[in-house]
């Protein structure tokens, strides 16, 4: 894969194209993205060789669509209609129901794998590209049987030259499964920060009394609304479901509490250190 474009260079597509370059010295990266400045930003670190615009997606050995995935279902399609045969489209976005959809009947839907790399941080844009990022990092991969076999194995390839793990599944048991790991750990970050700065005006209380352990937690509050919500949209009835089982853990928690049932809270907590257990089974 000589001619690669990344088409939103962010976080992820910024990382993708550090670590293509890396494994591949004949590699030329093209950078396209709405946001003019992010593009001479890339350019200044090199993360992109050149700018480019969809007319010259034609000449495109691969594509990664790096966007919000509001935006993708809308581009996607068009990205399709003018690539050549040979040409692998990958998108990377957090809900792989919707963008499927999108293209079921597309004419070369077997030139698009949809994907979606479990990495990241809460950073956006391109100065948090970071190589090596999706190291030891499971890929979704959904629908492959849907694309066309020798750029199933182009892809796969790719993935495996970056040092990732496969894992295969249907689009609807990923944005099930996506919203409980991923997504209700993003609102409960966002909701915790929230309350916390409305409870404390004074800001100075907050840096000064807030720990390691605050701090991990209220991470990801830091990620991008304009990325999150419409990745909440897209999968909002998954995200409502987790949020209601959620819900119901804090409350019958704060029964515990009233009803000063600590041997209940000790037995809750304990039996949920199991995960560390099994965090350390996937590592």
């Amino acid at each position: 894969m000589n001619k690669i474009y990344i088409i939103g260079v962010g976080l992820i597509g910024g990382s993708l194209a550090l670590d293509i370059k890396s494994n591949y010295n004949n590699a030329k990266i093209f950078g396209i993205d709405s946001n003019q400045n992010h593009l001479e930003e890339a350019l200044k670190l090199n993360i992109i060789d050149e700018k480019a615009s969809y007319q010259d997606l034609i000449e495109a050995d691969l594509v990664v669509l790096s966007i919000p995935v509001d935006k993708a279902i809308v581009e996607l399609p068009k990205i399709l209609d003018l690539i050549a045969d040979h040409t692998l489209v990958i998108d990377v976005g957090s809900t792989k129901f919707p963008v499927c959809n999108a293209v079921e009947h597309h004419k070369n839907r077997h030139n698009f794998l949809a994907t979606h790399p479990i990495a990241g941080t809460e950073f956006s844009g391109p100065k948090a590209a970071i190589k090596d990022l999706f190291l030891k990092k499971t890929n979704i991969i959904c629908e492959i049987e849907k694309t066309m076999f020798k750029l199933q194995e182009k892809a796969l390839q790719l993935f495996s030259d970056l040092g990732m793990r496969i894992r295969y599944m249907n689009p609807e048991a990923h944005d099930k499964h996506i919203a409980y790991v991923s997504h209700l750990s993003h609102i409960s970050s966002f909701m915790l920060g929230k309350t916390v700065i409305e409870k404390e005006k004074n800001e100075r209380d907050i840096f000064d009394m807030a720990g390691s352990g605050f701090e991990s937690t209220v991470r990801l509050a830091k990620s991008s609304p304009e990325m999150w919500t419409p990745i909440f949209k897209q999968n909002r009835v998954n995200v409502i479901e987790t949020l209601d089982e959620y819900i119901n853990n804090l409350k019958q928690f704060k029964t515990l509490m009233e009803s000063n049932n600590f041997d209940e809270i000790y037995n809750e907590m304990k039996s949920t250190n199991h995960i560390k257990d099994i965090l350390k089974g996937i590592a």
